[in-house]
């Protein structure tokens, strides 16, 4: 990617943490391991300032988040020969609140009012991101809700 060219999806999105690392595992080997998913723009073990010494952790950053949806799907990864779970990287500021690491793609909806329809719930969820699908439980011989509850499946 060139200069010229910037990715157009904040960089926070695009970023992946992995930790528990070998010490031994370079800046080469990683950025190896890692374009199996993507295209990289940043790929570099964290390193102790004084002794040089890897941290067991680094950052990667890609191009695209599809390409992070692409590296978390195929979870988990083995790099140097240690087993070792990627996760979406969280701001320093994010990472402090309550289930900051949580990934939750699915989400129970109850109590929902007997004139609530599927596009108000859509309308709603749309804001914490791309709706995969919306199933309100209902009763299968007249097609009522039954239970007045849902489940929300986000991408």
């Amino acid at each position: 990617m060139s200069k010229s060219e910037s990715p157009k999806e904040p960089e926070q999105l695009r970023k992946v943490f992995l930790g528990g690392l070998s010490f031994e595992t370079t800046d080469e080997r990683l950025r190896s391991h890692s374009e199996q998913w993507g295209t990289l723009t940043d790929c570099v073990v964290r390193r102790d300032p004084n002794t040089k010494r890897s941290r067991g952790f680094r950052f990667v950053t890609y191009t695209t988040v599809e390409e992070v949806d692409t590296a978390m799907n195929t979870r988990p990864h083995k790099v140097d020969g240690r087993v070792v779970e990627p996760r979406r990287a969280v701001s320093r500021e994010d990472s402090q609140r309550p289930g900051a690491h949580l990934t939750v793609k699915k989400i129970f909806v109850g109590g929902i009012k007997e004139d609530t329809e599927e596009h108000h719930l859509r309308e709603y969820f749309e804001q914490y991101g791309k709706i995969e699908v919306i199933g309100i439980m209902t009763d299968q011989g007249s097609g009522k809700k039954k239970k007045r509850f849902c489940f929300c499946n986000l991408q």
